[in-house]
């Protein structure tokens, strides 16, 4: 692990650091090859590489792994000329901006090649692919997995990592270095066991947690690069409101306020156990706070495994929806005074607790009405003009769309798929009579597509935040809804 978090300070540092020499980028680079040996520093090379183009095919990656290696091992053995590196990297940059480059492909790869030397190495260092919304990598079933394995063991791993790095590549390295690792030790034990089903029920118990874990920090990590720090705790505020809705504001925005800390220490940190220490001790502050608050809470602190406690509180699903007093909106002098993202995110989670079965993704478009509100009005001439005209319109918007949501978030949780799809199928069939059955077959798949993506607390953000204006955008006029 040493070496792995070495080097990806090294990638770093190649990255920027050829402002202090060629000869410094070369020696660490060469430092780290023999210090990690070719194999291990193949294996970071692909893992890093598909961790940075997240949409590039196997092969695109399998060749920029290749060019790589073989650039550190001409060029760092012994003896051989300083000026080895320096040509060779050139030589890499120009075949990336060749007209048929095998390397992943990117669209600001073109811009980059207008310039020349130095400039033109650093433009393309600097290129990665967003992350990817919707992991991709489906595990095969064990016989798959040990056909593969024994076809060729090193064609299987590489695939392996390709595939799962490109899709869990926003969690913390050091988790997704030991889950690969972990991962493909147990593939390679099982599939020589003289009882490999036996041997794959318990490797696979044994990894559950470091499973969750790579999953679940992903999804938080994700969550961090997508909306930053201030929404993210907003979004674990908003999480928290509608599992335990009896809980207060006090009790929620600490550990909204901690969880949001802790993926913002973690999600880069190359330190082995940040996320599992700090999740542990974030775990320990939700079980203090709410287990005497709600049987649900108290049912999944009691287990002995901390990070197990945490991942049985992250799945309990939406609690009902208590009957509350009726909400009292900001006043507009409180909206405008210090505390007024204070005061709209007490608000937001008044809404959440009230519409449990609204993912927080829907009340980011309100949460970012709200803010563009506050930044337009307490800035204008007539603040408390501007202010009460918007909520004139939020007023006029805001019931639609949250019953809307409410409805059809709700059946999606309470009724199995088939039912929840029969029941979308006929509500469609109200609103369009004259739809053919293939029209009212398409609507229903659409819909249905859209809900089991974005209704579940852990929707994927920007693709669901692109989903959800879409959709409001299609129910208004150009311009006309605040939402949008």
């Amino acid at each position: 692990m040493k070496a792995a978090v070495t080097f990806l300070l090294l990638l770093s540092v190649a990255t920027h650091a050829e402002h202090r020499g060629r000869p410094y980028v070369r020696d660490k680079v060469c430092q780290e090859f023999k210090t990690m040996g070719k194999d291990d520093f193949r294996t970071m090379t692909l893992i890093m590489n598909s961790r940075k183009f997240s949409n590039a095919t196997f092969e695109e990656i399998n060749h920029l792994v290749h060019e790589i290696v073989s650039l550190a091992e001409t060029c760092c053995a012994d003896g051989v000329d300083p000026s080895c590196y320096d040509a060779g990297s050139s030589a890499l940059s120009a075949k990336s901006c060749g007209p048929d480059s095998p390397f992943p492909a990117h669209p600001g790869t073109a811009a980059c090649c207008l310039h020349q030397g130095l400039e033109q190495k650093l433009c393309l260092a600097a290129l990665e692919h967003p992350p990817r919304q919707l992991p991709h990598y489906v595990e095969p079933s064990n016989e798959e997995l040990c056909q593969a394995f024994k076809k060729d063991p090193r064609d299987f791993a590489d695939r392996f990592l390709h595939e799962y790095v490109s899709s869990y590549g926003q969690a913390p390295l050091p988790v997704l270095l030991g889950s690969t690792r972990n991962f493909l030790s147990m593939v390679s034990t099982c599939c020589i066991s003289p009882s490999p089903t036996v041997c794959f029920l318990k490797e696979k118990l044994q990894r559950k947690s470091l499973s969750l874990l790579t999953l679940m920090s992903n999804r938080a990590c994700s969550r961090l690069t997508a909306f930053g720090k201030d929404k993210m705790k907003f979004s674990y505020l908003t999480m928290l409101a509608q599992k335990i809705p009896s809980a207060s504001f006090e009790d929620l925005s600490p550990l909204a306020e901690d969880a949001a800390e802790m993926f913002s220490q973690c999600c880069d940190s190359v330190a082995e156990d940040c996320i599992q220490q700090k999740l542990s001790e974030h775990t320990t502050k939700i079980c203090t706070t709410l287990s005497a608050k709600d049987k649900r809470f108290a049912d999944c602190c009691e287990g002995k495994n901390i990070m197990q406690n945490y991942f049985c509180i992250s799945s309990l699903q939406p609690a009902v929806a208590p009957k509350l007093p009726e909400l009292q909106k900001p006043t507009n002098k409180q909206l405008c005074d210090d505390n007024g993202a204070l005061h709209t995110r007490r608000y937001m989670f008044e809404l959440a607790r009230r519409h449990t079965n609204v993912p927080d993704v829907f009340l980011g478009k309100l949460y970012d009405a709200s803010e563009n509100v506050i930044k337009e009005c307490c800035s204008a001439k007539d603040a408390s003009g501007c202010l009460d005209s918007k909520k004139q319109q939020m007023g006029a918007e805001l019931p639609a769309f949250l019953e809307k949501t409410d409805q059809l978030c709700g059946q999606y949780a309470e009724l199995n798929f088939l039912d929840f799809k029969k029941r979308l199928r006929d509500s469609i069939r109200q609103t369009r009579p004259d739809a053919s059955p293939e029209l009212l077959t398409q609507l229903t798949d659409q819909r249905a597509d859209f809900a089991s993506t974005c209704c579940p607390a852990n929707s994927p953000p920007l693709y669901c935040v692109a989903q959800v204006t879409a959709e409001l955008a299609s129910t208004c006029k150009q311009g006309s809804c605040m939402l949008v």
